[in-house]
């Protein structure tokens, strides 16, 4: 693991992390300064229909990630996701939208950065949701600044992806495996920074080698045998497709049912250098199927 503490710069990410998935991680960098603690636990799943200028489509949000759902729901009824834009399109890997800044932005603006001002603490429910054609997932900044993964308050982005091979996903296994230890890595190494700080001061080589493997053999025994992906996953990987880089490390709280027809549509759409569609994509309202 090449993560010296002498260069104790060392990011949760995994190192072979590619640049769609950093298109995920710049949702609200600004925004994030407080927990959404005004989620109520919520145990069934519930039906929205997101209408937008190329077509409705139909969503279920998972009863078993109740603060992504209440979040959800509780935007949708206040109007806050109309007329924000799809500011974020990427072909075979998703589309992605929720960001308040993007109403009425001129042509060529950056966008990804606007939010209600709060994160939403991770629903990790892995394996059973993952990233799927289809899935529904919460957007957030990247492990280095957010190493507890808390989601965007409201940018969201459906999962579209492409179908893999058995070596393919192999070489992604081995991926999420040393993602997870990287992770682990990082989270028993921040809690211990006094003391590499005071190393790295003293030039304690010898020492900061030392408490680096130890670390290392933590992360290892926290981590365990990390499981490979599911026959379920596998599956869906190989026949519809997704996005399985991203799994573990981004919420999953939804799927869509219905309209997959319309995020195609979105998908294939003209991108600029930003991949904001040059043509704009709005939402019009979300709707609860009560």
């Amino acid at each position: 693991m090449a993560c010296a503490l002498g260069l104790i710069s060392c990011s949760a990410k995994a190192t072979e992390q590619n640049n769609e998935q950093q298109t995920s991680n710049q949702a609200t960098e600004s925004e994030m300064t407080e927990t959404n603690d005004s989620t109520t636990a919520v145990t069934t799943d519930k039906k929205v229909i997101i209408s937008t200028s190329e077509g409705d489509i139909e969503v279920l949000l998972y009863g078993d990630t109740p603060k992504h759902q209440a979040n959800f729901i509780k935007l949708a009824k206040d109007d806050f996701y109309n007329g924000t834009l799809f500011h974020r399109v990427i072909n075979e890997f998703m589309v992605q939208a929720g960001d308040p800044d993007s109403k009425n932005a001129p042509a060529g603006k950056q966008l990804g950065s606007g939010g209600p001002g709060y994160q939403i603490d991770a629903e990790f429910v892995y394996p059973k949701h993952f990233h799927k054609y289809g899935a529904l997932s919460a957007a957030r900044t990247g492990d280095q600044v957010n190493p507890e993964r808390k989601s965007s308050g409201s940018q969201f982005y459906i999962v579209t992806g492409k179908k893999y091979s058995d070596s393919e996903l192999a070489q992604i296994e081995n991926h999420l495996k040393n993602g997870a230890l990287q992770q682990a890595f990082y989270e028993i190494a921040s809690q211990r920074q006094a003391e590499i700080m005071k190393m790295r001061q003293e030039g304690d080589s010898e020492g900061l080698q030392k408490m680096q493997d130890e670390i290392f053999a933590q992360a290892e025994a926290r981590v365990g045998k990390v499981q490979g992906l599911t026959d379920e996953q596998r599956e869906a990987y190989k026949t519809v497709g997704g996005t399985p880089h991203l799994d573990g490390q981004y919420t999953v709280f939804g799927e869509v049912l219905k309209g997959m027809d319309v995020v195609q549509k979105i998908e294939k759409t003209e991108t600029d250098r930003n991949d904001r569609p040059t043509k704009d994509i709005k939402i019009l309202s979300v709707k609860v199927v009560e």
